[in-house]
């Protein structure tokens, strides 16, 4: 199972260094991401949204690929490979590319939104979906920067660890309490 954090920064710099750092690490095998994305609220008060994971392209790709295999096959029996590869790579890219635009994958797009409309104008949030990690070694990577979990599935203990690595900068973000205060009272 997968588990959802979200981690504020104080700028709009910091959440896709991290995310930089949690790509290069997961190409060690060290975090399993399913899904991350970054959200940056403008001195205007603007959010972007940047997917790590671009759908629409990634449709068109596979969309036109097939459909240049069932276009070619399609003209085989017409005669004509090339005509219906050709036809079939352009109906199925389109078709591909709609579909990545429908389908919405890993975290939701909505509760991003939502909370990319708490974050201070120039700040920006992270958002990681995480199937598997070794916990020390990536803690340990990412103690050099500084941010606030924000929200997160992790179990206190987990979440008072993340914390700690990302030191307690007084980042200001609505709906950031300490980790230790997410933690029950014994």
């Amino acid at each position: 199972m997968a588990e959802l954090v979200v981690v504020g920064f104080d700028n709009v710099l910091d959440a896709d260094r991290v995310l930089n750092e949690l790509t290069r690490l997961q190409k060690e095998y060290l975090v399993d991401l399913e899904d991350a994305v970054v959200a940056i609220r403008d001195a205007d008060g603007k959010v972007r949204i940047k997917q790590s994971v671009n759908l629409i392209g990634a449709g068109a790709a596979t969309g036109g690929l097939w459909g240049g295999m069932i276009g070619s096959l399609f003209g085989l029996l017409l005669l004509n490979p090339i005509l219906g590869f050709v036809t079939g790579a352009t109906l199925g890219a389109g078709a591909g590319a709609l579909s990545g635009k429908l389908s919405d994958y890993g975290i939701d797009d909505d509760f991003i939104r939502s909370v990319g409309q708490t974050l201070q104008p120039g700040t920006s949030a992270l958002f990681v979906l995480v199937r598997k990690v070794q916990p020390d070694k990536v803690l340990a990577e990412l103690a050099g920067f500084r941010g606030r979990v924000i929200r997160s599935s992790l179990s206190p203990e987990q979440e008072k660890r993340l914390q700690d690595a990302l030191g307690r900068s007084g980042v200001s973000l609505p709906g950031s309490a300490p980790a230790a205060a997410a933690a029950p009272a014994a």
